[in-house]
C-alpha cells in the first residue's frame, strides 16, 4: 500500500472519544484515550493549578484528575452531579479528564473540519484545536498537549473563557 494510501486510510478511520460538558461536545482523538472511567475518591491536592481536581487511585496506580470545566472556565459541576473521566497516559503519568458525560466514537468526514473559529474564547482556543461541523452541532476537538500544559505547575494561566 504506498504512503499516500494509508494517509488516505488513517484519515478515513481517525474516530474521536466525545464528551459533554455544559451541554457542548467535545472530543479526544481515539488513539489519545486509555480507557474511560468512573472517578472516585478523588483527594485534592493543596497549592495544585486550578484545573487539577485532584488524585485518585485507579487498579493500583495513581491518576492525576484534571477538570475539564476548570480548564474552559465554565461553573463548578454540582459535588452530586455524576461525571465520567477520560484515561490517558502521558510518559509514565495517568490523568483522567473530568467531564459531565461520555459520549459516542465518532467518525466525522475530514472535509468537515475547520480551524478554531476567530470568535472563539482565548480560554477555549488554547485548549481546542479546532472543529467539525455535524449536522446536530459542533464537535470541539480537543488539544490535549494544552490541558495538560494547564494542569502542571508554573505552566499557563487559564485565560478568561
Amino acid at each position: 500500500m504506498s504512503e499516500e494510501a494509508l494517509r488516505q486510510l488513517e484519515a478515513e478511520t481517525e474516530g474521536y472519544v466525545t464528551a459533554e460538558l455544559d451541554g457542548q461536545l467535545f472530543g479526544l482523538k481515539l488513539t489519545q484515550v486509555r480507557d474511560v472511567f468512573l472517578p472516585k475518591g478523588i483527594c485534592p491536592v493543596p497549592m495544585a493549578p486550578k484545573p487539577v481536581a485532584g488524585l485518585l487511585n485507579l487498579r493500583g496506580r495513581i491518576v492525576t484528575a484534571i477538570d475539564l470545566r476548570a480548564c474552559l472556565g465554565l461553573p463548578a459541576r454540582d459535588p452530586d452531579a455524576p461525571s465520567v473521566a477520560i484515561g490517558i497516559e502521558r510518559g509514565n503519568e495517568l490523568y483522567g479528564l473530568i467531564a459531565d458525560k461520555i459520549g459516542n466514537v465518532l467518525r466525522p468526514e475530514p472535509e468537515t473540519f475547520e480551524p478554531n473559529p476567530v470568535n472563539l474564547g482565548a480560554g477555549w482556543a488554547d485548549i481546542c484545536a479546532g472543529v467539525y461541523r455535524l449536522d446536530d452541532g459542533v464537535l470541539m476537538v480537543l488539544d490535549l498537549e494544552g490541558i495538560l500544559d494547564l494542569a502542571r505547575p508554573g505552566g499557563p494561566q487559564l485565560t478568561a473563557a
